[in-house]
């Protein structure tokens, strides 16, 4: 009983900011603790908002906490997700977000770039969420360097070309995941986020390849501009770390003066406008055949597509460790292409926070997926599944 006591008042003593609060609140740890030794309350040396080094903790551990260290609640690290919607792409986008937030465990910041007549109906349906207390979310409008603004827009598709800019943008934000709409998280994001710290000290992002499959890969049998690696990156998940974006200095094939972000996005465009095919997908490949060395290679399992299974199964880490991130491109989780890929995202959009995942997630999901066993994807699980 003593011992719960003492994580009661130690638990106050850190939320309360008041310092005579905090003064009585010691006082009545140190009553508490008076014949307690800290190798008898192992709660000391793993709890990770008051550890104190193991030489400190003594015949008195928490007279010692009290009143030789600062007991304050370190803040807990946000996680940081970018996606940009246009047009059609506000169920899907919000079915992504839906996934982030069921399988998070830090707390989310979205930051939404959207049209402006998006922005009330993700307002409504992100406030309907708030309940949650697990993320804040930012609204953004969709916004190009004013004198070239309707040649960016119009690149690829409406508005994808945003993502080249949210360094500039999120200035005062570190590192960022940006994710396409059509993505859909099958395993915490803080899972994918703990990549930034393999990243070593010359790279800035990383991204999955195109393919693994260079038989069937895009960029090496019809790309007319460079490319990273053998088969190029696919930008669909992108962590970047921006900090290091924002400093780094490119090179590159148009001057011999190496460039910043800032100053590379509109030269490499106007170079290279007459043969890109997927727009800021290509510039970006572009960018890292020249600076190989700054981009950090994910396995595919962090951003499977439907390539990874239409003509076989071609992605190995899925088959070993299961689908971590799924990517729905080529419009599968609304057509009857891919089952499969539909059957995850119906699912997922249908849950209810309000009900256990039990019920409004995982076995509608079981029972759809076990219509589409003749996919390849019915075989890109983990080996428990299997």
């Amino acid at each position: 009983v003593r011992c719960y006591l003492i994580v009661v008042l130690m638990c106050i003593s850190l939320i309360i900011s008041d310092f005579q609060i905090r003064i009585l609140t010691h006082i009545g740890l140190l009553f508490l603790s008076y014949s307690v030794r800290c190798k008898d309350f192992s709660l000391c040396y793993w709890n990770p908002y008051w550890m104190l080094p193991s030489d400190v903790c003594g015949m008195n551990c928490f007279w010692e906490a009290a009143f030789r260290y600062s007991l304050k609640i370190q803040p807990v690290e946000k996680m940081h997700l970018a996606v940009v919607a246009c047009g059609e792409r506000l169920e899907e986008t919000m079915t992504m977000l839906k996934s982030a937030i069921i399988f998070s465990m830090k707390p989310l910041q979205f930051h939404i770039f959207a049209e402006d007549q998006l922005h009330q109906s993700f307002k409504d349906r992100l406030d309907s969420w708030s309940f949650l207390q697990t993320f804040n979310y930012t609204l953004y409008p969709i916004t190009f360097p004013s004198e070239n603004a309707a040649e960016w827009k119009k690149l690829f598709k409406p508005c994808a070309s945003q993502r080249l800019f949210l360094p500039l943008i999120l200035k005062e934000v570190d590192s960022l995941l940006y994710v396409d709409t059509d993505i859909l998280f099958l395993r915490p994001v803080d899972d994918i986020w703990s990549l930034l710290k393999k990243f070593n000290s010359t790279q800035i992002a990383a991204m999955a390849p195109e393919h693994e499959e260079p038989r069937i890969g895009w960029y090496n049998r019809f790309a007319r501009h460079p490319y990273y690696g053998k088969t190029g990156v696919n930008s669909g998940v992108m962590l970047m770390n921006m900090t290091r974006m924002r400093r780094k200095y490119f090179k590159n094939d148009m001057t011999t003066v190496r460039l910043q972000w800032g100053d590379i996005l509109m030269p490499l465009l106007k170079k290279y406008k007459l043969n890109i095919t997927w727009g800021d997908q290509d510039l970006l490949n572009i960018m890292f055949f020249h600076n190989p060395e700054s981009l950090f290679v994910f396995p595919c399992h962090w951003n499977y597509r439907p390539d990874h299974c239409i003509y076989g199964s071609n992605c190995q880490e899925a088959e070993e460790e299961g689908i971590f991130i799924l990517h729905g491109n080529r419009g599968v989780y609304h057509d009857d292409k891919q089952p499969a890929f539909r059957a995850v995202y119906e699912a997922l959009r249908n849950c209810s926070f309000e009900d256990d995942n039990i019920r409004s997630l995982l076995k509608p999901l079981e029972l759809e997926l076990q219509k589409t066993v003749h996919t390849y994807y019915r075989y890109a699980r983990s080996p428990k599944e299997k």
